[in-house]
């Protein structure tokens, strides 16, 4: 699933890898624990399980990890990166503020649609971590607000955008890409973007 994040987040406490090969060898635990999680649920997944999909020895996980729910936490942490990585280059791309969202959206789903286990673990982690779950959101919602303020300054979106709005955009971008990621794929990604940014740009009422 790529590198998103730095291996000082990733690993637990005094357990971050020095070289290169303990840098692929985390990757590759990252990368089992969401097919194992993704798979079986974080109750159900197990550490042999994340080993046996990494093709690594027991003892290499606990070389970088404490515990399940220290590699679930740090899992967690890192899908968010994997997103934020992916979807970063087409906002700033963007000529205006809208079609930054547009972008966002339409990257996100893609991204989705190649990492359907995201919600799950996601979800689950509500249950399991929810410090890292309230963060997920809340740390997303962040970078939505900072980017709508910033368009408000450029005079593209209404002057007043704040917390509220951020938050309302990042819903629609969970449950869209829920339902044309996850649950069916049976339009582009990018037609359905730009129905929300048509949608940001111009609301519900009658034209």
């Amino acid at each position: 699933m790529g590198e998103a994040m730095e291996e000082a987040e990733a690993a637990s406490e005094g357990k971050v890898p020095r070289t290169e090969r303990g840098r692929r060898t985390l990757r590759a635990i990252l990368d089992a624990a969401a097919a194992e999680f993704g798979e079986k649920g974080f109750h159900d997944g197990s550490i042999s399980g994340i080993t046996r999909r990494a093709g690594v020895a027991l003892g290499s996980f606990y070389t970088y990890f404490d515990s399940k729910d220290a590699v679930f936490r740090a899992l967690v942490r890192d899908m968010s990166a994997q997103v934020r990585d992916h979807v970063a280059p087409a906002i700033r791309a963007a000529p205006d503020g809208i079609a930054a969202e547009q972008a966002g959206l339409s990257h996100f789903i893609d991204f989705v649609r190649a990492h359907k286990e995201i919600y799950r673990i996601i979800d689950e982690a509500e249950f399991v971590d929810a410090e890292s779950f309230r963060l997920h959101y809340a740390v997303t919602a962040e970078r939505i607000e900072a980017r709508l303020r910033a368009a408000a300054d450029r005079g593209e979106v209404r002057a007043d955008v704040g917390a509220a709005h951020a938050w309302a955009i990042m819903g629609m971008n969970v449950f869209l890409g829920l339902r044309f990621g996850v649950w069916e794929e049976d339009r582009p990604a990018a037609a359905i973007a730009s129905e929300m940014a048509d949608f940001l740009r111009h609301g519900l009422a009658p034209r």
